[in-house]
């Protein structure tokens, strides 16, 4: 019952070190949920536009960033166009540099194939601006150059011509996407989020007010599977589940334990 936490400190360790040294082989179970999203990007005619918020900062990468550049991959080889925003500051750099590392592998070319909108603060405000008008929100760029010199916003003025909205949030975000852009606009949208925000979405997507969600580091290998394109998350399962083991394997022993303790004191 008094063992010393660095013992635990060293296990978590070796069982999270092993697997990625290792690159032990697991399977990957698609969920339904993120079935939905891959369908509804797989369902997108080649030449569309996408609307990709990445709303994370750097504390939540280990979990989006992977999912992102899955993302990324598929709309890419669809030959989807994207546009990137986000609602917080750093989640602009984030996204700018899973679209670099992805762009590169298909040839894309930047103002052509996608574009960075930038950060706005406000969101509520910047979400029911783009419904009218997304250069109302945004009139240029990241770099400041203006929308209307990127010929992938040609013809592209608010949210009746962006069939799909990607939400990737560490947040909140996701409600007031819904809320606005989905229920005064009629914008469709799928998410990614976290693992333990995941439970509080599934309502969304129970409602039809979201068309797809994706959970966390197994969602994104989920995803990674669904493209073919095994990466960070495909890797970082095996990790992710021995932890797990372990961490159910001392919660019995430490019970076990206790119980002992409570029946040498009767």
């Amino acid at each position: 019952m008094n063992i010393n936490r660095r013992i635990i400190y060293l296990l978590v360790a070796i069982v999270v070190t092993i697997p990625l040294i290792i690159k032990l082989p697991m399977p990957v179970r698609i969920s339904p949920p993120v079935q939905l999203a891959y369908d509804k990007i797989d369902e997108l005619t080649p030449g569309s536009v996408v609307l990709l918020s990445t709303d994370y900062e750097a504390g939540t990468m280990p979990e989006l960033y992977p999912m992102t550049t899955a993302i990324l991959r598929h709309l890419f080889l669809k030959d989807i166009k994207v546009l990137l925003m986000s609602v917080y500051a750093l989640g602009v750099p984030i996204g700018a540099m899973a679209l670099d590392e992805v762009a590169s592998e298909y040839n894309k070319e930047y103002g052509v194939d996608y574009a960075v909108l930038g950060f706005k603060p406000g969101l509520d405000v910047v979400i029911v601006a783009m419904g009218a008008e997304i250069r109302d929100a945004f009139p240029a760029d990241y770099a400041g150059i203006p929308l209307d010199e990127l010929p992938v916003m040609e013809a592209v003025y608010n949210y009746d011509d962006i069939p799909l909205m990607i939400d990737l949030c560490s947040g909140s975000t996701l409600e007031s996407w819904i809320m606005f852009a989905q229920a005064r606009f009629g914008q469709r949208i799928i998410a990614g989020c976290t693992a333990v925000m995941a439970t509080s979405f599934y309502p969304y997507l129970n409602a039809g007010q979201i068309e797809g969600l994706i959970g966390g580091l197994k969602g994104a290998a989920e995803y990674e599977k669904l493209i073919d394109k095994p990466g960070v998350a495909t890797s970082g399962m095996p990790a992710q589940s021995f932890m797990h083991i372990l961490i159910i394997v001392l919660v019995i022993i430490g019970n076990i334990l206790y119980f002992f303790q409570l029946r040498r004191r009767s």
